[in-house]
């Protein structure tokens, strides 16, 4: 069984068990969170498209911490303008563990 979730503008494609990143949610480690913006649900044989949301489908994930990603490296530059700038961006994400899909 899997769904398709929205967060954060973007989305993903959970099973149970699995651990995700997303864009930052507000939450401590341990804490419960129910994803409720469910695109679709599919059991094997049955798929349930949402239009655009499946009606009282909701996704339960455990919060496993808050953490930076990656650095991603911004870098300006005009040839023959003595022009560069360089930038640093670090996205705030939270890790998550889904542990049930509610249809």
């Amino acid at each position: 069984m899997y769904a398709v979730v929205e967060t954060g503008g973007k989305q993903y494609k959970v099973n149970v068990g699995q651990i995700i990143e997303v864009e930052k949610l507000a939450g401590e480690a341990g804490d419960t969170i129910e994803l409720d913006r469910v695109l679709m649900v599919s059991d094997g044989d049955n798929v349930e498209v949402g239009t655009p949301l499946v009606d009282g489908a909701k996704v339960s994930a455990t919060v496993l911490g808050q953490q930076m990603g990656r650095k991603a490296r911004i870098f300006k530059y005009v040839p023959k303008q003595r022009y560069r700038r360089k930038k640093g961006h670090r996205q705030h994400l939270t890790r998550l563990k889904i542990e049930d899909i509610i249809v």
